[in-house]
């Protein structure tokens, strides 16, 4: 075969690879995704909803996979101008843990921090323009067993995952309890 031939077969293999992997991109855990999650804790952390200085509320009994209690707020935050509802979801554990002992040290039992956050319209109107995120208790991203950052359109068309499971909530706003 000449050299021809073989650099133009190796270029055909090379834009067969990267239109393939463009095209099997998550449409979430971006570094977009990432740094707009950052700021949204940010926000979140000056209203008081994360962070040492959070507020607190009476925990309740909670499922998987959120956590075993859990204490929900359901608020506004502002994140680079654009002002959206958001829900915060403070998940403590292990699976045994009672409401008492989470109320005498929140901090040795938050798992997980889950949040949904309405971006501007536009952002996924297939999913209500929700933007999902799971934050360990530092406030970085929590990753799913691939190694991605659980930031974005967590799962978008997947058949498990945030956008999954909430979409199977009554009403149209993929909100379980309000």
């Amino acid at each position: 075969m000449s050299k021809l031939k073989l650099g133009g077969l190796a270029l055909a293999a090379v834009i067969a690879f990267s239109t393939g992997a463009q095209s099997q991109m998550a449409p979430f855990g971006s570094k977009e995704d990432a740094a707009y999650a950052a700021s949204l804790w940010a926000a979140l952390e000056k209203g008081g909803m994360v962070g040492k200085n959070a507020i607190n509320t009476f925990p309740y009994e909670g499922t998987e996979p959120h956590g075993f209690v859990l204490e929900t707020f359901y608020t506004k935050a502002t994140v680079n101008g654009y002002t959206g509802e958001v829900i915060v979801k403070r998940n403590y554990g292990p699976k045994d843990v009672e409401v008492e002992a989470v109320q005498a040290d929140r901090a040795k039992h938050l798992g997980a921090v889950t949040v949904m956050f309405k971006r501007e319209a536009g952002y996924d109107s297939d999913n209500k323009d929700w933007f999902w995120v799971k934050y360990l208790p530092d406030g970085s991203l929590d990753k799913n067993p691939k190694g991605m950052m659980l930031a974005g359109k967590v799962a978008k068309g997947a058949k498990k995952g945030c956008i999954a499971c909430h979409s199977l909530a009554s009403g149209d706003d993929m909100v379980y309890t309000k």
